[in-house]
């Protein structure tokens, strides 16, 4: 997928934010992206009154991701109440590192980034394989 349609992403991403549940932080955020087969994921955040236990839009997002055949993301767009780009959190940047990879990009306030770009030297899968085949030798 050497084109990412950028646009239909932000309108999803924006469409996402009617399905947020943020009565606490009244912050809604939407995100949408594509995975590998080209099939377009999308989320939004859904609170909790324990405030540990809420879901960021990317979890939702990498959740429909898996429910509707798994895959890796390849783009995402991520946007706050006014559709405006948003940084995704630490936790989230790392979440998406793990089902996209370092080359998966995504629209960020300063605009086209690479996740490698975003969350340089991140902990990921290969640490785990690295430290396994240490283990078994």
């Amino acid at each position: 997928m050497a084109d990412i349609d950028w646009d239909r992403l932000r309108e999803a991403a924006v469409a996402a934010l009617s399905h947020s549940y943020s009565p606490y932080s009244n912050y809604p955020v939407g995100v949408a992206g594509y995975a590998d087969d080209g099939r377009l994921v999308w989320g939004a955040n859904i609170e909790n009154a324990s405030y540990g236990i809420t879901l960021c839009a990317e979890c939702s997002m990498v959740s429909m991701l898996f429910a509707t055949g798994g895959g890796t993301l390849t783009a995402a767009y991520c946007v706050d109440g006014r559709g405006e780009p948003l940084m995704p959190c630490g936790r989230c940047r790392q979440l998406l590192y793990e089902h996209g990879g370092p080359h998966m990009r995504m629209m960020t306030p300063q605009g086209i980034q690479t996740m490698d770009e975003i969350l340089p030297q991140a902990f990921g899968p290969h640490d785990l394989e690295i430290a396994a085949a240490i283990e078994t030798q």
